[in-house]
């Protein structure tokens, strides 16, 4: 009975001390989990991304990427490099824009040299920036630049920490991860010389300008010839913000849905589908919103968003 009772409190404290552990190792498996399920497939796993179709003007945009960036006193980097330009000062690199919006802590960073890109002292304004701004221009000099260097690294690190990355026209498109309109001889060709973007927003090409300037069909012969991709083309003074998954539509136009999985049903006589009535892509307004797992676009409804109309999903 003596032994017993000296035995008996170690055999408590290896049984407590094995329930704890089993129940922080259930704990971490769930957590784990959760993470895992959790991770977005195409969207950046932290931050957001904001997505201008060019010409910027309706201040909500603006306001929205200022917000993402944690406000006006949030420091913020614009890159100008798509615009060709061999220097950049305040005027000529879209800084005065944004001063103009009550931004009060903004660099511009630039430059044509891969190795000065790939430096600890060009990327340091990114480091401690909130939010990465890229302007237009020809987004193939974006990724001649950037393209898998440690200022492409940081931007994933910004985005990491919960910042913001946007752009507009090529600054738009190079978010992507295939490079529309990458060609260096000229604008009007979409599988070019280049074809990788910076892939912040996984298994898309992105467009830009597309109903202005009559784009509206472009985007049909990347997703023929690549139908994994989900092309998003987006008008002018038209943005997407994606958080995650899913995006919403922001701003005074149009976004168009090009997906190899989805027709649009006709409204005339004949056969609907591919090649019948319908169409290849379909419009999203403001405040539609997209999920890219499920390739669903919905639009605000009675007290819910609801799916757009006639838009089908193949083999359905």
């Amino acid at each position: 009975m003596k032994r017993f009772r000296t035995i008996f409190p170690l055999i408590v404290f290896v049984a407590a001390t094995l329930a704890t552990t089993t129940a922080l190792n259930l704990a971490v498996a769930t957590e784990q989990g959760g993470s895992q399920r959790a991770i977005p497939q195409f969207g950046p796993p932290n931050g957001s991304l904001v997505i201008v179709g060019g010409a910027m003007r309706d201040a909500a945009i603006r306001q929205r990427f200022i917000e993402l960036a944690g406000g006006p006193d949030a420091p913020i980097v614009v890159i100008p490099t798509a615009g060709g330009g061999s220097e950049y000062d305040d005027w000529n690199s879209g800084l005065q824009g944004w001063k103009r919006a009550g931004v009060t802590d903004i660099t511009a960073v630039h430059t044509t040299d891969r190795a000065i890109a790939d430096s600890d002292e060009f990327v340091e304004p990114i480091k401690r920036a909130r939010g990465v701004w890229f302007n237009g221009g020809r987004q193939w000099r974006l990724a001649d630049s950037y393209l898998n260097t440690k200022t492409h690294q940081e931007l994933w690190k910004l985005l990491e920490r919960g910042g913001v990355i946007g752009g507009s026209s090529a600054g738009a498109t190079i978010q992507g991860e295939y490079l529309a309109r990458g060609d260096t001889s000229g604008n009007t060709i979409m599988m070019g010389d280049h074809t990788e973007g910076l892939g912040f927003l996984k298994g898309t090409a992105i467009d830009q300008h597309v109903l202005m300037r009559n784009r509206q069909f472009d985007l049909t012969e990347i997703i023929e010839q690549q139908p994994e991709l989900l092309g998003i083309g987006i008008d002018e003074d038209t943005a997407i913000v994606v958080q995650g998954d899913s995006f919403t539509v922001i701003g005074q136009g149009y976004v168009l849905i090009h997906d190899a999985n989805s027709w649009l049903q006709g409204g005339g006589a004949g056969e609907d589908g591919p090649g019948g009535e319908g169409g290849s892509f379909y419009f999203m307004a403001p405040g539609d919103q997209f999920n890219m797992v499920t390739r669903e676009a919905t639009r605000p409804g009675r007290g819910s968003q609801q799916s757009i109309g006639r838009v089908k999903k193949k083999g359905r």
